[in-house]
């Protein structure tokens, strides 16, 4: 649960008063967390949604005003240390909580799928690129879900715009019409599903008339069901 930060009152101590001005407190399940690593967590937030990647530490160094690197990195480590970064196999950083939640909102952690290895499943960990706490109202439990970030044009009359995140109910069947994520070529993309006999075509729904369908044997494997758009994730 995430309690709301507030300002110290001035009739409390000298030295509550002096904390007040450092640090913004925010508590998660008993975590504390300073203002100067609530930015950090932002910044590195912001990064993986516009950039699909976690910056550097000189362009965090560049982003949170810092003179040194090192200043960063132990910002880093206490964050990793408390459990909101982690690194993956490959050394990559990767949000695993998210602090701007709210305590009258229940949600659950959905993963941000980024580039999908080939021949690993596409929750892999190799896959994930963050973590983003959704309402239960749109991720439902016991289902599962995922984040994937649109790019192009191809489903633009759908009302996916390039940029855009999809939430998507992992599932391997999917109905006439339904709008889903299929691996294709080892690219998340995403199409209209049409049944058509023993074909499966992969439908764009696009103004643009240079984006074709793609077909597929029945057997094709649906990675799941977008269950709604999202146009921004930056907080």
């Amino acid at each position: 649960m995430l309690l709301s930060a507030l300002p110290f009152h001035h009739h409390e101590n000298k030295s509550l008063t002096k904390l007040s001005t450092l640090y913004t407190i925010v508590c998660m399940n008993n975590l504390v967390i300073s203002d100067k690593e609530a930015v950090t967590i932002k910044a590195i937030r912001n990064a993986l949604v516009n950039f699909g990647k976690c910056p550097s530490l000189r362009e965090l160094m560049g982003t949170l005003g810092y003179r040194s690197p090192r200043s960063v990195a132990l910002l880093i480590n206490k964050l990793i240390s408390k459990g909101v970064l982690r690194r993956n196999s490959s050394g990559a950083l990767q949000l695993v909580m998210d602090v701007n939640n709210s305590d009258n909102v229940q949600t659950i952690n959905v993963p941000l799928v980024g580039t999908v290895a080939c021949g690993i499943p596409i929750l892999a960990e190799e896959n994930i690129e963050s973590w983003f706490p959704v309402s239960t109202k749109l991720a439902q439990p016991p289902h599962k879900y995922f984040l994937v970030r649109a790019k192009g044009d191809s489903m633009n009359q759908k009302g996916i715009k390039d940029g855009a995140f999809l939430l998507v109910r992992k599932q391997e069947t999917a109905n006439t019409a339904d709008i889903i994520i299929a691996l294709v070529d080892n690219e998340v993309t995403a199409k209209e599903y049409i049944l058509s006999g023993d074909t499966v075509i992969l439908k764009p729904c696009s103004n643009n008339k240079q984006h074709k369908p793609i077909v597929v044997t029945r057997d094709f494997q649906v990675q799941g069901v977008v269950v709604t758009t999202i146009q921004d994730l930056e907080g």
